[in-house]
């Protein structure tokens, strides 16, 4: 499975940014689709998944602000970040597995290449 990661970039905080997963190679529909995020020196976070039924999962620190989404027929997983903090600069990440282990970084065998969001105050 392949996965291409866009639509990072420069952002006012406050204002709002949609990342997008493109995957090829697998069987996009039945894979859990999460997005991480990870700032030097620490270890990468979960940002949101959402299972093969679209059950979506956030972390506390997201949580009200960005969601996750996906489309099967375009095998393309979203994250829509509203109201962007200072804080959720980083290099973001989208993987790909059969897991159970959801919001664990080593249960996914596939990663895109990351994209770097930067929100400045």
């Amino acid at each position: 499975v392949q996965l291409q990661a866009s639509g990072g970039g420069l952002v006012q905080a406050g204002g709002s940014l949609r990342l997008s997963c493109a995957a090829s190679g697998g069987t996009f529909s039945s894979y859990v689709m999460a997005w991480f995020r990870q700032t030097p020196g620490r270890e990468r976070e979960i940002v949101a998944t959402i299972t093969r039924d679209h059950l979506t999962d956030y972390s506390t620190s997201v949580k009200g602000r960005f969601t996750i989404s996906r489309d099967n027929a375009k095998n393309t997983v979203y994250l829509q970040m509203n109201s962007l903090k200072p804080e959720d600069s980083a290099v973001y990440y989208c993987a790909a597995d059969q897991t159970r282990d959801r919001t664990i970084a080593p249960s996914y065998r596939y990663w895109g290449q990351g994209t770097l969001v930067t929100v400045s105050s």
